[in-house]
């Protein structure tokens, strides 16, 4: 063989081995970016209505970091959400507002793995900014009058709240039936928290529980700190979907979420990282 032809091999096999590494998708070393597929993936994520506009900035992230990939989002409550999958809805990733309705899921094996904590978040008390009831502080939930808009029972928030409510109780200068009166001062119960922060933007409620970031994403609410000592630390989680037809491409996505990326866009938002 001549100089010229061996030449010519060596320069093909070298081509060959460069084109093989990017059809990997190995992502390289360190960048803490996740393996990008061969193929675009596609991808279904339900989420929890308070994720709604950090999601709109882990898409972007997302598809930018895995070129190909789209990430279709579908938003409302967490238990809504729940039940949907149950009945045979497409999707890829479910993330939840709690750790209790992917757990469900998994006890069902409705999902590929266990759930994977992913975001942390804390609660506060929104009012309408003009604050008609002159809500000052949490033990003002109380007051008779006071119309409270609540979630639904099987909605993360609405859990959430009630144990800060159960806490504020107990507290020192509390009335012993501050939790029974104002159980009895709520007046509507939404589908979901987003639907609890527009009644209080509309002036339909003085008073509401929500998660710190929605209020944080409000420009018509105002917000009543609640103890640091009463307050409640939410435990967001994620699950792939069993029946999922791009279950590796939905494990990259959420492992991606619960990294350290992933928890880099959550924080702008104003989560925390999971407890």
């Amino acid at each position: 063989m001549n100089l010229r032809r061996l030449a010519a091999l060596l320069a093909t096999v070298a081509s060959v081995s460069a084109c093989s590494g990017v059809l990997s998708g190995a992502p390289t070393p360190g960048s803490g970016q996740p393996a990008a597929s061969g193929t675009p993936a596609e991808l279904t994520i339900f989420a929890a209505a308070s994720l709604n506009e950090a999601l709109k900035a882990v898409k972007t992230a997302y598809e930018a970091a895995v070129p190909g990939t789209t990430l279709t989002i579908a938003i409302d409550s967490s238990a809504t959400l729940r039940t949907q999958i149950e009945q045979g809805a497409p999707a890829d990733v479910f993330l939840s507002a709690d750790q209790k309705n992917p757990q469900t899921l998994a006890e069902s094996g409705l999902t590929d793995g266990p759930p994977v904590p992913f975001a942390g978040n804390t609660l506060t008390i929104i009012v309408p900014a003009d604050n008609p009831a002159a809500i000052a502080s949490p033990v003002d939930l109380a007051r008779p009058g006071v119309k409270i808009v609540a979630a639904g029972a099987d909605v993360p928030i609405a859990g959430y709240a009630n144990q800060a409510v159960t806490r504020l109780a107990g507290l020192a200068g509390y009335p012993a039936d501050f939790a029974s009166v104002y159980a009895a001062n709520v007046v509507s119960r939404e589908q979901n928290v987003q639907a609890v922060v527009a009644k209080i933007e509309l002036g339909e409620g003085d008073a509401a529980i929500v998660y710190g970031t929605d209020a944080r994403t409000s420009k018509n609410v105002a917000t009543i700190s609640i103890p640091d000592s009463a307050n409640v630390l939410a435990t967001y989680a994620g699950a792939v979907v069993a029946a999922s037809t791009r279950r590796d491409a939905a494990h990259a996505f959420l492992d991606w979420l619960a990294g350290p990326a992933g928890a880099a866009v959550l924080a702008t938002y104003g989560f925390l990282p999971p407890p």
